[in-house]
């Protein structure tokens, strides 16, 4: 095995928990992706009970969730880059701390104004978090688990998004929308410590870790000693990945805001049931992301070229999500809606490792770098998606045209998913520096 990706033809795979400390960091990435998610998701559960109490429009509860998004896409390249330079440990003591307390602001609002500032400080401090967690897996994860790891903590995350629905709703119910904030929001000053106190940037640093255990990943260099960032080669090789997730983030805002407010103001469910079937619904996503993850690494281990397997699953997901949205243009019985709805995230959320995978894949030493650059694309639909989406509803009163926009999104993503060929980007004294992934 190579620090570039598995041996084309291996068949044993290298563990990735058992018996390894790397157990414990992935547990804890785990718990991240978990908080992370409920922690920018609850808000979409909250939506209703805020549209009512700050008396907002559709559009402007869409701008919330936008303002999020717009401090999240234009710092992704720059924090992946700074948890490059300070060390994953460091950046995600200060990033957890910080969206801990933007959490609880959130939780104070007064009106449309001070929860618009809420999330974007939320955005801010989360901007830099996902890439800098992915350059933590590239110093502790074997290669040939690249899209394992990334389906497993993303299904992380999908759980969060799942559970946020059903807690959130009983919290309303209990002690109203702003309780759900502030104890997230506490929560995730918690992690951060926690992670401060049991994580080191280079394996070798770890307590207790094996030889063996070393020699399964690549040696990480100090955070001072990286070589500089090949920005135009990866911007080359990473820009069309980044057009994929936008498309792939453009339905999953659809997903992340909008179907609790669907139930309700469609189906017309109590906060009760629609906080029941939005979770049933997300919990797709859960399966999608880790099945997508074990597949793709399946296939590389039974002798597939690594960007064969990636783009295989890409191809499954996307056209599998569009088909299964096409129903609800013609808003079905509650029931079909559901399951369709359901089964479009799973399939949606196949593609979502391979997403992540792939900056692993193509720039180890640089995979915060350029998974912030792939990440951009999630960053910039989360811009327009929730307001474009509550501006259709407020002008057509329903949701069919919403799904119609993105089944023809998820279209055009096949299409460029089928063409893309990313390459690999070494420094330039590796003979791999041109390759392609399938070499790796």
């Amino acid at each position: 095995m190579t620090a570039t990706g598995p041996k084309r033809g291996a068949t044993r795979a290298t563990p990735l928990l058992v018996h390894r400390r790397r157990g414990r960091v992935v547990v804890l990435l785990c718990v991240m992706y978990f908080i992370a998610y409920f922690d920018r998701n609850n808000i979409a559960t909250a939506g209703p009970s805020i549209i009512k109490e700050f008396h907002l429009t559709n559009a402007e509860f869409g701008l919330a969730a936008s303002v999020f998004a717009l401090f999240y896409a234009v710092l992704q390249i720059f924090g992946g880059w700074v948890g490059e330079k300070i060390g994953p440990r460091r950046a995600l003591l200060i990033l957890g701390l910080l969206w801990g307390l933007s959490t609880l602001f959130t939780g104070l609002a007064v009106g449309l104004v001070t929860l618009l500032i809420a999330r974007a400080i939320l955005g801010f401090s989360e901007s830099a978090t996902f890439p800098t967690a992915t350059q933590a897996m590239s110093r502790w994860v074997p290669p040939d688990r690249n899209g394992l790891v990334q389906g497993v903590v993303h299904s992380a995350s999908r759980l969060g998004t799942a559970v946020a629905p059903i807690v959130v709703a009983a919290l309303i119910v209990f002690s109203g929308w702003r309780s759900s904030f502030i104890f997230i929001g506490i929560l995730s000053m918690l992690w951060a410590l926690l992670w401060y106190a049991m994580f080191r940037d280079r394996p070798k640093e770890m307590k207790g870790i094996t030889k063996q255990e070393l020699t399964e990943v690549p040696e990480a260099p100090k955070a001072a000693d990286l070589p500089p960032v090949p920005w135009r080669r990866l911007i080359r090789t990473i820009l069309p990945v980044t057009l994929v997730d936008f498309a792939y983030g453009w339905v999953a805002w659809v997903f992340f805001t909008w179907i609790p407010t669907l139930l309700s103001d469609v189906y017309h469910q109590d906060i009760a049931k629609y906080g029941l079937l939005t979770s049933l619904v997300l919990i797709g996503g859960v399966v999608g992301d880790t099945l997508g993850g074990v597949l793709s690494d399946l296939l590389i281990r039974r002798g597939w070229r690594a960007q064969a397997s990636r783009r295989t699953l890409l191809l499954i997901g996307f056209i599998g999500s569009g088909l299964c949205l096409v129903p609800l243009v013609f808003t079905p019985p509650l029931t079909v809606t559901v399951v369709a709805l359901a089964l479009s995230f799973f399939f949606l959320e196949l593609t979502n490792a391979q997403l992540w995978a792939i900056p692993m894949d193509v720039a180890p030493l640089w995979s915060g770098t350029a998974s912030g650059m792939m990440n951009t694309g999630f960053g910039i639909a989360g811009i327009v998606s929730p307001i474009i989406v509550g501006a259709l509803v407020d002008a057509t009163g329903g949701f069919a045209w919403p799904f119609g926009v993105s089944i023809g999104i998820l279209l055009a993503a096949t299409v460029l998913a089928g063409a893309m060929r990313p390459k690999a980007v070494r420094p330039k004294s590796s003979s791999g520096d041109t390759g392609t992934i399938e070499s790796a």
